[in-house]
């Protein structure tokens, strides 16, 4: 597995390891869906890849050094079935196979958190634990 596949992988294990399948997925589409962003724009700040947007300081709380699962997803192996199942769905995204179920969403947040910048803002997606959002401006874009 390469790097980017590799954070993808464990991203998705720290954010939705607890989630079916289908929210497991929509965790690496919401990636994806930013990458896509990236492109189009040429540069964007929250990266230009896989393993730049996951690892963008305060996009995903699991990579947060602070954050419980920052020690999980970096002692997580090989032989976990779950992250098994999160590996091959990082390479499927990769590869562009994987379909978006989150209606072109680049941020989320579980249904226990009421983050800030969803004042106002309508979600797009329901999935599993995750309530998902494609109409998200930060102040980091408008500039």
């Amino acid at each position: 597995m390469n790097i980017e596949t590799d954070v993808l992988a464990k991203t998705i294990y720290g954010e939705a390891r607890g989630e079916t399948l289908l929210g497991m997925e929509s965790v690496a589409s919401v990636v994806l869906n930013r990458l896509e962003i990236s492109k189009r724009f040429k540069k964007y700040w929250w990266g230009n890849t896989i393993e730049e947007i996951c690892l963008k300081s305060k996009q995903f709380s699991c990579w947060n050094k602070n954050d419980v699962n920052f020690a999980i997803i970096n002692r997580v192996d090989e032989n976990n079935p779950i992250f098994c199942i999160c590996k091959r769905i990082s390479k499927r995204a990769a590869a562009g196979l994987l379909a978006d179920n989150t209606n072109r969403a680049t941020h989320y947040h579980t249904k226990k958190a009421r983050p800030s910048w969803t004042i106002g803002k309508i979600p797009c997606a329901e999935i599993g634990d995750h309530i998902f959002y494609n109409n998200i401006e930060t102040l980091h874009e408008k500039k």
